[in-house]
């Protein structure tokens, strides 16, 4: 059995968008018939140029291959063009691709993909969502920073059955961080942490996100604030590129941190464990390596007691493929979902992913255990110039 022939599906996301602008996905099939799906998630170029980098890719090293020799395939792709290192958009091309492969191979024994990956740990994975406005009473993108609007949303996830809730007040992201938090913006910040643990009690965990904003100084800063509201995680306090100062904060704050969804590879996984600088890891398996990748780095976290909390901005198939991987661990922690699962991401799918009160159940069909439905990938074309995700492009006022 070989690998065959590559389409890639560049899928605009209508409004209200969650998940991002649009999705990439990647179709593989075998000279014998067997397809597999994969989903790349990858923010740096535009569609147009990943389209290019994805077929380079398919045509330089996995056009041909065997899909069952996925570590040789990795190693020569991530040495592509003399590189040998952790490259975030050529990590997000390979992502997909392997990710599609574990999906053929599943297929071609006639197994979940779990069950390749060690083996079914968890029968059901618990899971959070992000604090989403309801269209259907008028509410629009600016509960994300309305603390009243969030408890009451948040209430109302947990009345069915999410035992997790995360939001993160503290925008705007500025391509000139890290910056001090303001005053201002840590009053509001302590307000929604207030409201939202009033709103659910103990019924809920609090995942408090930020995205790399500050120095590890103002983010220590600013968990001396939240800790009276007893958080689960602080996510990503300072910028990825240096575990050196989020391990400051680390040890600054009683709230576990978070971290991983801009980081790619075991080797920048690795200097987050050497470091100390987070024990709760998110991964985002269409940016990470792949599956493989992400299970190696789930072995690395078990060293240090570390616990894996797949992370989700993106469609169903690297939903999908969290799911497996979730399934598969001993220290898996908590899945990521965009509420249920609903909307345009459940109808890209054929057979929806399956939610239960507060918990994803893994399929138990050969593969990744779902069908695009491709008809609706193609009714959805992302015509537009901008990115997947975008930050402010200017430095940021004290009031910001």
């Amino acid at each position: 059995m070989k690998v065959k022939d590559l389409k890639v599906f560049i899928v605009g996301n209508p409004p209200p968008s969650w998940g991002g602008r649009y999705f990439i996905f990647v179709k593989l099939t075998t000279d014998n018939g067997i397809t597999g799906i994969g989903e790349c998630y990858c923010d740096t170029f535009g569609p147009k140029a990943m389209t290019a980098m994805i077929e380079d890719t398919f045509y330089r090293y996995i056009e041909g291959m065997d899909p069952f020799h996925l570590e040789s395939m990795w190693r020569k792709v991530y040495g592509s063009g003399f590189s040998m290192r952790p490259d975030i958009s050529l990590m997000g091309v390979l992502s997909g691709l392997e990710i599609a492969l574990w999906d053929i191979k599943g297929k071609a024994v006639g197994k979940p993909v779990y069950e390749l990956l060690g083996g079914r740990v968890h029968e059901k994975l618990r899971s959070y969502t992000y604090i989403y406005p309801d269209m259907s009473k008028g509410q629009d993108a600016s509960i994300f920073w309305n603390a009243e609007q969030s408890a009451e949303r948040a209430a109302h996830y947990v009345q069915r059955g999410f035992t997790g809730i995360k939001f993160d007040p503290a925008a705007p992201y500025s391509a000139f961080d890290p910056r001090q938090p303001s005053l201002e913006s840590m009053e509001l910040c302590v307000k929604f942490c207030k409201l939202i643990r009033e709103a659910v009690g103990t019924k809920a965990d609090l995942l408090f996100g930020t995205h790399g904003q500050f120095t590890a100084s103002g983010a220590i800063r600013f968990a001396k604030k939240i800790e009276p509201y007893d958080p689960l995680w602080f996510e990503e306090p300072t910028p990825p590129d240096k575990p050196e100062e989020m391990a400051l904060v680390a040890r600054g704050t009683s709230i576990p941190i978070a971290t991983g969804e801009r980081l790619t590879t075991k080797y920048e996984f690795g200097r987050v464990l050497e470091n100390r600088a987070a024990s709760i890891l998110q991964m985002a398996l269409g940016r990470v390596g792949g599956l493989m990748e992400a299970k190696k780095i789930a072995g690395m976290a078990e060293t240090f007691y570390a616990q894996i909390a797949p992370h989700l901005y993106a469609g169903p198939v690297e939903g999908a493929a969290n799911i497996h991987y979730a399934a598969s661990l001993p220290n898996f922690l908590i899945l990521e979902s965009i509420e249920e699962w609903s909307g345009f991401h459940a109808d890209l799918l054929k057979k929806p992913i399956l939610w239960q009160d507060g918990y994803v159940i893994p399929p138990t069909e050969p593969g990744l255990g779902i069908e695009l439905n491709e008809e609706v990938c193609e009714a959805h074309p992302y015509t537009g110039t901008n990115l997947h995700l975008e930050m402010t492009n200017r430095p940021l006022r004290k009031e910001e």
